[in-house]
């Protein structure tokens, strides 16, 4: 009886074994996920206030939307989930960060919602069939050089329907541009960004700290960010 015992008790130490193990490398490489596109702290944080802020914004499910470095689409899957099938278009330029969006998206069963994923290094030549009423670059226009933002207006201004809404969160100021992971982090004065607009027939204006619209970090540098939005004329 007691060599019975010994057996089930070893038998159970190692079935608990495998199970933290695997529970383990799941956490591994969801903090792995994370960290692709920022703290992984402030993950959830800031996928509800990408998809609570559009909707707020008066994103429907039945408009269609671009999201312009999507990432691994930690704002993406509650808006693909939200959308109808075919109105969500995610485009991002590192190929890592997008495998790891498909790869929730399969997890979270979505691929029947038919979104369009695209790494594209280069906006200014990439041209797509679909017109969109919503453009969303969260956490992107700051990673932007002045090649890179240009290419991305001329994107929208091909892209966008006439009256259609396009929000970012950006940098105001003259701040020394600084690095992130490899991409620049860009300070532009709102007169910068009046002029871009104004080269890509849309007209902008300042909505708000992200923290005023929601975003609620504790963290200065995240919740002061300003949000512009883009009209398309």
């Amino acid at each position: 009886m007691r060599r019975d015992n010994r057996i089930r008790d070893m038998a159970r130490a190692l079935r608990d074994a495998v199970r933290s193990f695997a529970w383990s490398a799941e956490e591994r490489h969801r903090r792995r996920r994370h960290r692709l596109v920022g703290p992984p702290g402030l993950w959830e944080l800031k996928r509800n206030f990408q998809f609570e802020f559009l909707k707020g914004a008066g994103l429907q499910p039945a408009h269609a939307l671009v999201d312009i470095g999507c990432g691994t689409l930690r704002g993406g899957i509650p808006l693909i989930r939200y959308l109808d099938p075919g109105k969500y278009c995610g485009i991002e330029s590192r190929g890592e960060a997008l495998a790891e969006g498909k790869q929730e998206l399969r997890e979270e069963g979505l691929e029947h919602k038919q979104p369009e994923l695209i790494c594209a290094h280069d906006l200014a030549s990439l041209e797509l069939p679909l017109r969109f009423d919503y453009g969303w670059a969260y956490s992107v226009l700051f990673h932007m050089n002045e090649p890179a933002i240009e290419a991305c207006f001329r994107f929208l201004e091909r892209h966008l329907r006439p009256g259609a809404f396009f929000y970012a969160n950006v940098e105001i100021g003259h701040r020394r541009s600084g690095h992130w992971r490899g991409f620049p982090v860009v300070w532009r004065t709102m007169d910068a960004y009046r002029e871009l607009a104004a080269r890509h027939g849309m007209s902008v204006e300042d909505i708000g700290s992200t923290g005023e619209l929601g975003h609620l970090s504790g963290k200065a540098s995240h919740d002061r960010q300003r949000m512009l939005r883009w009209v398309r004329k």
